[in-house]
This record gives structure tokens, sequence and C-alpha cells, in this order.
């Protein structure tokens, strides 16, 4: 991916999290309109039925298995919320809508974030990527200072095992702290302005030997694995179909054919011994847009399109079911944690998800999301509470700010903020109180970020306490 046009005589075009200004015609003969739990006007006709939550001939369990579980944590790179197993028009993804017709689907999930160097951390930490000790570097590097839950497993002797399909993974970034594992898929070169790989085979691949391996299973293990291919350029494979030239229509091939080698894994999955003690969670870093609001691909915002991703878990003879309430990735460490028989870390900004797993309603409350400044792309806060959502265009309160109702405007199309100044009011302060509350840090590394300021923040908190 690139950046948007006027950063190129800033930096070089950067792909892993970027973002382009749409052309003016639509970038796919029929992009969908908005991010609807059901089939929208101007998705593509394609008609494909989506697997409906397992039926009542299947177990209806919603008591947990006993006993602490073991984790497969996928994670599929710019996977968005619009799928076939919430309404999407087309047939993209038949394994994992198979897998959501008997799991949990988390229908109003996001991301914390718009790209992966700020999202993955946050879902390892369970904290806002601002709130964690990192470079101001727009391939930001995180300090060892900061707590990931797996070290948290690792403490307690349990096997942890990472495998990836990108070199932003393995250069230093801090992402591999608390595990015994951490292989890179082989042929990796790093290119700053796309992917240019096709790794879903041998992500597979290398997985599933890493999960025949006794030493790796032999005892309660946490296995992570990031499917790359969706991300741009977006390769036109001919073992799925040929939906047409368009920026979508080609990312819809490559979903459905990252589908398919996740499938693969699921099937492997499903006969191994370990599968009935074992959870299996599917997410996303970010979404991805396609003419929304003017954009193409990821980072730089946060609107729905970028920042409302899938989440799937799936729990052997746990009852499938949907659960519509607002959460977010800094929710996944605890609930990891949760399920793995382990404690609460204090220092987690969410909440465990297990209630919800087991049927049980949780309490509203308000989504907070981010982009932290960097030296690429200026800051932006939002706040999802209830149905509505407020945008912030910078930081701090009197930056420029627009206000959604998502239910009636799901699409984000209609600003409320000068017709309904009393609830642009009210958002604007509980995105106050929810920042205010966090321990938000600058960055470090000395480079000019776009929020005016520089990169002169501690690399750990001994440091910041001077």
């Amino acid at each position: 991916m690139q950046l948007d046009r006027s950063l190129l005589v800033l930096l070089p075009a950067l792909s892993f999290g970027c973002a382009e200004a749409a052309p003016e015609a639509p970038p796919s003969p029929t992009p969908p309109e908005s991010m609807p739990a059901a089939p929208a006007e101007g998705q593509p006709t394609t008609t494909a039925t989506a697997p409906k939550p397992a039926a009542s001939s299947q177990p209806r369990a919603k008591a947990l298995p006993r006993g602490p579980l073991n984790v497969i944590w996928i994670t599929v790179d710019a996977l968005r919320a619009d799928m076939p197993w919430t309404g999407y028009g087309r047939d993209i993804a038949p394994n994992l809508s198979k897998l959501a017709a008997e799991s949990v689907v988390f229908e109003n999930h996001r991301a914390t974030t718009s790209l992966t160097a700020q999202s993955v951390p946050a879902m390892l930490s369970g904290r806002l990527a601002s709130t964690l000790y990192r470079s101001g570097y727009f391939f930001a590097g995180y300090n060892d200072s900061n707590e990931m839950f797996p070290e948290l497993l690792q403490r307690q002797g349990i096997r942890t095992v990472g495998l990836h399909a990108h070199l932003y993974f393995d250069r230093g970034k801090g992402l591999n702290q608390g595990f015994d594992v951490w292989d890179m898929v082989p042929g990796l070169t790093f290119n700053e302005k796309t992917d240019e790989h096709v790794t879903s085979p041998k992500t597979t691949a290398a997985l599933t030997e890493l999960l025949k391996a006794a030493e790796n299973t032999s005892a309660q293990f946490f296995a992570w694995t990031h499917y790359m291919d969706p991300h741009d350029g977006y390769v036109r494979h001919k073992e799925s179909p040929d939906f047409g030239t368009g920026l979508r229509d080609r990312y819809d091939n490559e979903v459905h054919f990252t589908d398919q080698w996740i499938g693969k894994f699921i099937a492997f999955a499903r006969q191994q011994p370990w599968w009935e003690r074992t959870a299996l969670f599917v997410t996303a870093d970010h979404g991805e847009a396609f003419g929304e609001h003017g954009r193409n691909f990821h980072a730089h915002e946060l609107y729905e399109p970028v920042v409302r991703v899938p989440l799937i878990v799936h729990v052997p003879g746990l009852a499938a079911q949907r659960v519509k309430s607002a959460h977010s990735h800094v929710d996944l460490a605890p609930t990891v944690l949760e399920l793995m028989g382990q404690p609460p870390s204090d220092a987690h900004q969410g909440r465990s998800l297990v209630p919800a797993l087991r049927g049980e309603a949780l309490p509203e409350r308000d989504v907070v999301l981010e982009l932290a400044a960097d030296n690429v792309q200026p800051p932006r806060r939002a706040l999802v509470s209830g149905r509505h959502k407020l945008i912030r265009f910078g930081e701090r309160a009197g930056s420029p700010e627009k206000v959604f109702d998502l239910e009636a405007d799901p699409g984000e199309k209609t600003d409320l903020s000068r017709s309904d100044p009393e609830l642009a009011e009210r958002l604007s302060a509980r995105l106050d109180i929810a920042f205010g509350a966090l321990p938000v840090v600058e960055p470090y590394g000395g480079m000019k970020l776009k929020n005016g300021r520089t990169a002169s923040g501690p690399m750990r908190p001994a440091l910041a306490q001077r």
C-alpha cells in the first residue's frame, strides 16, 4: 500500500498499514456502501448463502469445558467486517463462514486503530498503543519494558508459539516478547511499498508442522499466526473465483484464497488430540477501505471500514451465538488469559469476553479508538458510545470533530455535530474523560511527529518517573 500522494515528497511509500486517496471513480463496480450486518444497497449482487448459527440439534452448551484450554489465535491482515456471515453478498470465505456458524461471533467488534504497527501491540498488551513505550516511527518498535500477555503465559510454563509472514514482525519490534518459538515463513524480503509475497500456503504448512511437534503441544500451549495475503497488492489467484478487476474484486479473490488455506489448517486441527481442549480465535489487525470517505486501503483514519473487524471464537461444544455489544482488541488479552486459566493483569485496559462466550450479557460501555501520532500520520481519537460515534481529528479538545449515528447511518455519511450540538458535546466530554484516565506516553526516537511535536518520550518506566 501507499501513503497519501502528498506525503510522498517526505517519505517513500509505505505498505504495512498505509492508505492512499481513492480515485475519482469507484475502485470496484460494486463496492459496499457501508458496514452493515445485513446486505446493503450497493453491495455485489452475487448471492451467497451464509451458514446460520448452529442448529438446535447440535451441542448447545453454554458452559465452557472444565479446566484451562489451549488457544490458537489467527489474525488476518486487512480483513473487513463485512463478510458472508454478516451479510456480504459474495461467498468469499466459505471455510470461515462454516466456522462462524458453529462459533461465537462478535458482530460489533473493532480494532483499536487502523494499522498493524499500533493494532497488533494493542492486542498483545491489552493496552492502547499510545500507553506503550514505543518509537515514533510508522513501523513502530516497542520497548521490552512493555508487558505482552504471552510473557504471562510463558512464566507459567505454557508453551508459546508464533509464526509470521511479514518481516515487520521480525525486526526487533518487540512483538516476540514471551514466545518460546518465533518463526518466519521462508523466502521473505522486506518491501515498504507493498506486500509482494503469497504466503498463505507457507503459513498453513509451517503452522501445521509446528503444531504436530510434541514439544509444542504435549502440554498446554498458545499459538499465534498472522495470514498476510489480503494485504495489498492484491494478487488474483486462479484457485479462487474471478470477481473482476477492481480493487474490491481482487481483494475478495485474495480473501477467498486465504480462506482456503485457513480451512486446510482448521481441517488439520480438528483431527488432533488437543482440538477438544482448544479455543480458536479468528480476527484481523484492521479493516480495509474501498472508496469510503475518499480513501483506499487503511491507516490515517478511524472510520468504520478500517477499524470494524471480525471476531470469531470457537470452543468445541460451546453453543453458537451472535454477540451484538461493542468490544475492541484490548479485550482479547484478558479473554485469552481467562480461557487459559490465568489471572487477569491489572495493566489491561479491556475486560474478558468469557462471560459473553457463556451467553451472558456484558454491561454496555464506551469503546475507545485512536491513531497515535507518528512520523507519517497525524493523530486521531474516537469514541463509540451506544449507537453513536465521535471522531476527533486531533488529540486535544477543540480539534475538529464529527458525530455519526451508526444505526441510522452505518456508512458515516451524515455528520451530526452541528445539527445535534448537545450530543456532540456529551460525546466529546466522554472522549476527554476516557483519555484523561489513560497513562498516555510520548513516543521516543527524536523524529518529528505529525502532531508538530518531537518524539522525546521515555523508553521505559524508570525514565518516565525522572
